[in-house]
């Protein structure tokens, strides 16, 4: 269930000691996602770590709202390191993502001096580590996880993230793949189509145009089952598989489908996609494939294939130019030989650092 309130200490003074090595005058505080110029700003930082972390920035004052805005505060919280004039120079996010995993977001402007940008970046992990404990003593557990990420060679994130006890764990394949019009004949119908005993479609529509919801339990089920040996996987509610999915802002219901195997007396959902939008504000947009899971049971009988082929011409159909995904580049299930099959290639790498914290700390531990 989602809480009614935040398991966070919304007050980052409560959590962090009076910055040590931080210029005169500057302060640590929370983002106002009612002022235009601190989302903003927050949008500039993300860009530009995102421009040094792989070449291009990506982030969009959406992807920011996500963050800081008042839904998103029910299951995250913040904090900025501001100079004597007000201006935000780092910004950390923590999000309460599932039992047992928190997810970190950490980000300091790029061209500081080094002893300032250090200083900034052990004010957000502190933090990070208080806001850890308070999650996971809200969930009654002895050790709560922070997850976070770096782009592949960004030397100056590992150092920081080496130097608070965190290890790189994980190696991910950001892929792309480019769409032409005429693959939206790839599918009969990215609606509804049948092949090899299988069916693909998009989720039911119920009254009003919502999704139906047994066919978001069943869609939730598949993933949960598809995803239970995968790697950090962490068992997630619907209501919070829902409230998280809902919050991005590539999300459209109409990119999400199921596959079912027809074969059967009774269909069995094995099968789901979840896509969304991503947009582009120089070009046509593209699709992204948020999740991708198929039942044990059912693999190997080119379900994953068909939901792929059905993202790629809906893409088509909507006149888009590339379909995205990622992949664990460490996993031993052959998935990405099968993207790199269907025309996938690597774009750049990211990597996620774990650091297990202990929910009562030992004396004397940090």
């Amino acid at each position: 269930m989602i809480p009614d309130d935040s398991r966070f200490e919304s007050d980052p003074v409560e959590l962090v000691e009076p910055p040590v090595g931080l210029p005169a005058g500057w302060r640590i505080g929370t983002p106002d996602p009612s002022d235009r110029f601190d989302v903003a700003r927050l949008t500039q930082l993300l860009r530009a770590h995102e421009r040094a972390g792989r070449g291009w920035p990506g982030a969009s004052v959406d992807d920011v709202l996500v963050e800081v805005s008042e839904p998103g505060l029910r299951t995250r919280e913040n904090i900025v390191v501001r100079d004597a004039g007000g201006e935000i120079h780092a910004w950390g996010s923590v999000h309460d993502r599932a039992g047992g995993r928190m997810l970190f977001v950490h980000v300091v402007e790029r061209g500081l001096p080094d002893d300032t940008a250090d200083a900034c970046s052990d004010v957000l992990i502190d933090w990070a580590v208080g806001q850890a404990r308070e999650v996971g003593a809200a969930r009654g557990l002895d050790v709560q996880q922070i997850d976070t990420g770096a782009f592949e060679g960004d030397e100056r994130q590992a150092r920081w993230l080496t130097g608070a006890g965190f290890e790189k764990v994980r190696t991910w394949w950001q892929m792309n793949r480019p769409v032409s019009p005429d693959e939206a004949s790839l599918v009969p119908s990215p609606d509804s189509w049948e092949q090899d005993g299988a069916t693909f479609r998009r989720v039911r529509r119920a009254g009003g145009g919502l999704p139906d919801e047994d066919d978001l339990r069943e869609l939730h089920e598949v993933l949960e089952g598809a995803f239970v040996d995968h790697f950090n996987s962490r068992e997630e509610t619907f209501e919070e598989f829902l409230h998280r999915l809902r919050e991005d802002p590539g999300h459209r219901w109409d990119h999400w489908w199921l596959a079912e195997l027809s074969d059967t007396d009774t269909p069995q959902p094995v099968g789901a996609l979840i896509g969304t939008v991503s947009e582009s504000p120089t070009g046509p947009d593209g699709s992204y494939v948020s999740y991708l899971g198929v039942l044990a049971a059912a693999r190997g009988r080119g379900v994953a294939k068909g939901l792929l082929r059905t993202i790629i011409a809906d893409a088509a159909a909507r006149g888009r130019d590339r379909v995205g995904l990622e992949v664990d580049a460490d996993s031993s299930t052959g998935a990405a030989g099968l993207y790199t099959s269907m025309g996938w290639t690597t774009k750049y790498v990211t990597e996620s650092w774990h650091r297990d914290v202990p929910v009562q700390p030992e004396s004397g531990a940090p």
